[in-house]
């Protein structure tokens, strides 16, 4: 009767474990299954929630498929020129900016012309472009031209190897940081016989010298004042005007540009780019 009763204990235990066992594998399947639900609707709504163009990947795609050509009209093609002839309708001019992009002094340019809604150009060297992309990108976001100023700003004579690599490596940064394409070329200093103007000429660049020198690259910098004086009785229609951003300490240049800006608007000048004031061109004048 003992030996019956234990049997019927013995029974009656497993059958509660096997219970116990199948409520706790239902438990399990009904929990994997809302977790599997849940981590579905999450994924659908992260994805479907997410703009694409602020992702890094795609922003970098679009900045990098986005190209602007600033051509040279046939008649300047590897021509070196210091001012333009227009047409005679407008007083033009092109206030130009050198050996930039420079921390501070860049910006700060294109602060007061922002304010005065003015587009200059800025001849960029390729070192400092290497240090200093996000400053470009503003000038290109901004309106402006951008063009070729070398690498190193070297004034040395260089084989043609060497001209070629000062010009093509800036070049190639240009265009990968900005997505522009740009033909005009200055060479430092305005030296016209170490090798970069003619592979430049050879490449059909414009070259870009000066028909006004503000003078802020003197060794012994004039006061703004000056800087100022220098610009507004130089000038002529057609006029190209000689500024820097970069290579050194230019706050007397930032401090003379209001007051240019102003004497000119006076003398009745209208301000363009010098890929506008070429294309405003009907002659060319070397």
């Amino acid at each position: 009767m003992v030996k019956i009763r234990r049997i019927k204990k013995k029974r009656k235990n497993l059958a509660q474990r096997r219970l116990r066992l199948v409520v706790l594998m239902t438990a399990l399947a009904i929990l994997t299954t809302n977790i599997i639900q849940c981590a579905g609707n999450f994924t659908s709504q992260a994805v479907g929630t997410v703009d694409p163009m602020a992702m890094p990947g795609n922003f970098t795609t679009q900045i990098e498929s986005t190209e602007i050509v600033f051509g040279v009209p046939p008649a300047y093609q590897g021509k070196v020129f210091n001012k333009v002839e227009s047409d005679g309708k407008e007083k033009l001019v092109a206030l130009t900016f050198d050996d930039g992009p420079w921390i501070n002094t860049t910006t700060e340019v294109l602060e007061i012309l922002r304010k005065n809604e003015i587009k200059a150009t800025f001849f960029v060297v390729g070192q400092q472009l290497q240090k200093y992309p996000q400053i470009a990108k503003q000038v290109i976001a901004e309106g402006h031209a951008i063009a070729n100023h070398t690498w190193h700003h070297w004034y040395r004579r260089m084989d043609e190897a060497t001209a070629a690599k000062e010009i093509d490596d800036t070049a190639n940064l240009i265009y990968k940081t900005t997505g522009v394409k740009t033909n005009y070329f200055r060479p430092p200093g305005g030296v016209l016989n170490n090798g970069l103007v003619a592979y430049a000429q050879k490449r059909d660049y414009a070259i870009a010298m000066w028909s006004v020198d503000s003078g802020d690259s003197r060794r012994r910098r004039p006061t703004p004042e000056t800087l100022a004086k220098n610009v507004l009785k130089g000038i002529n229609p057609g006029g190209i005007v000689l500024m820097h951003d970069g290579g050194g300490n230019h706050e007397g240049t930032v401090q003379a540009l209001p007051q240019i800006i102003e004497g000119l608007r006076q003398q009745g000048y209208k301000f363009v780019t010098l890929p506008e004031l070429l294309a405003s061109s009907q002659s060319d004048n070397q």
